[in-house]
């Protein structure tokens, strides 16, 4: 399906948005669950987003940044797993494994951004120091019109200039390779999962695993819905027993002095 220059315009739009919240990791909705399904419902195949960002997210549900580093970007991945799957016709998984070159091409910008914008650092450094705030908030508010700015022209670019160009690449690809690209596609969220069981898989957490397991394996469900609100329930749960355990520890005193007239010195007035 072809892919409309309002629609084109609209995906620019949104990675704007998202592109910020990535930057500032606000509101999280730059994860590709998000990004995928209202990639979806700009081009009118919510199912498509849906699917797409499902799988995408479950791939990069270990890729977190961490200081300086930048995983694969999600926004382009989330974006253009739609975007392929919705023009070539292309199956999710494909699609997802199909779309990473251009969430590693947006990563590399985000590295160089960083490298880049340290021109800026001594301007900041400057402002500081003559308590320049309007100035301060100015070079920042550029910077982050840089990087926004960037994520529309390159979704612009990549999802409806190039389209065609894709999908005449897409189609002339051998089956065995396409077929090859759903294989990879389908082995990446396991490859995320262990990722983030590397950090998280601790003892205290062993029994909501083993549970999750035993329903999505062993019962008959039609949807994943009911392990969902059942993993809710649980960490509900949990959260009210950790906020009741907290409000009812008690607090140490450190004050020492026995005497209960003389003035308490222990908060350092």
């Amino acid at each position: 399906m072809q892919i409309t220059l309002l629609q084109g315009l609209l995906l620019a739009i949104a990675a704007i948005i998202q592109g910020v919240d990535f930057w500032l990791e606000g509101l999280y909705i730059f994860r590709p669950i998000i990004v995928a399904t209202v990639a979806g419902i700009i081009l009118g195949d919510v199912q498509t987003g849906l699917v797409v960002g499902g799988v995408t997210e479950l791939a990069f549900a270990g890729l977190t940044p961490a200081g300086g580093t930048q995983p694969p970007n999600p926004i382009l991945a989330g974006v253009m797993g739609v975007v392929l799957a919705h023009t070539t016709g292309a199956e999710p998984t494909a699609a997802m494994a199909l779309a990473l070159p251009f969430s590693l091409l947006m990563q590399y910008v985000i590295l160089f951004f960083y490298s880049a914008f340290a021109f800026f650092m001594r301007q900041i450094d400057k402002a500081s120091h003559e308590g320049d705030t309007k100035k301060v908030a100015r070079i920042h508010y550029e910077i982050t019109g840089i990087v926004a700015v960037t994520y529309g022209v390159v979704v612009f670019l990549t999802a409806y200039l190039a389209q065609t160009p894709m999908k005449q690449f897409v189609a002339s690809l051998p089956e065995w390779l396409t077929h090859g690209f759903e294989v990879i596609g389908g082995i990446l969220p396991a490859i995320g999962f262990a990722m983030l069981l590397n950090t998280m898989l601790k003892m205290e957490f062993m029994p909501f695993l083993l549970i999750g397991f035993i329903l999505a394996t062993f019962l008959n469900f039609s949807n994943l819905l009911p392990v969902a609100v059942v993993g809710f329930a649980l960490a509900l749960f949990t959260y009210t027993i950790d906020q009741k355990i907290r409000k009812n520890k008690p607090t140490i005193n450190l004050n020492t002095n026995s005497n209960p007239e003389e003035e308490d010195f222990s908060n350092g007035i």
